[in-house]
């Protein structure tokens, strides 16, 4: 379940890339949220909707357009050329604070790498919240901004993943990005 980030949402738009049709919504203060991919344009459509009743279809304002620009480029998966998100603004008004502190956590995290839940824990100064990482990763209402599929679980799982193809979707995102795990790719 995604949370609704501002009330202020200002309105959203949808945009064409490699893994499909994706939303994304903005406010004054940045993006209140990101839709990854659902089964068609139609779902993902529907998706933005009920995240953010009232928001009207738009066309996306400058910063709008330019994050759509970067998402889009990240998803074409040029792993010889990374692409980091980190310089986009979010506007996380209503995300509850644990959640905010995870999500700036796993921005850092570049593009190929990974990180388990338990690693962003203790980056956090929380060891033994991987639980509480777990739960904020699958409520992340920005992905792929905040880079949720690049966190797995213990052991290098790539366990759990909300958006629309579960768990394929995540090793497609990480295949894009050229992540390797220990030596041979991990589709090899």
């Amino acid at each position: 379940m995604h949370i609704v980030a501002a009330l202020d949402t200002l309105g959203y738009a949808l945009f064409a890339t490699p893994l499909g049709h994706c939303g994304l919504a903005w406010s004054e203060r940045g993006l209140t949220g990101v839709q990854l991919p659902e089964a068609d344009e139609a779902a993902t459509r529907a998706r933005m909707r009920r995240r953010f009743p009232g928001a009207p279809e738009i066309e996306p304002s400058l910063s709008a357009q330019a994050a759509i620009n970067a998402i889009t480029a990240l998803l074409e998966g040029h792993p010889q050329e990374p692409r980091d998100l980190t310089h986009l603004v979010l506007d996380m008004e209503g995300v509850p604070p644990f959640h905010q502190r995870v999500y700036e956590w796993v921005r850092r995290i570049p593009p190929g790498e990974t990180w388990t839940y338990g690693e962003v824990a203790e980056q956090l100064g929380a060891p033994g919240t991987a639980r509480a990482v777990g739960q904020a990763m699958g409520s992340n209402p920005y992905a792929p901004v905040v880079p949720c599929h690049r966190v797995l679980g213990a052991g290098a799982k790539g366990v759990g993943f909300s958006a629309h193809g579960g768990t394929q979707t995540k090793l497609k995102m990480l295949e894009l990005e050229g992540a390797r795990f220990g030596g041979p790719g991990l589709f090899d």
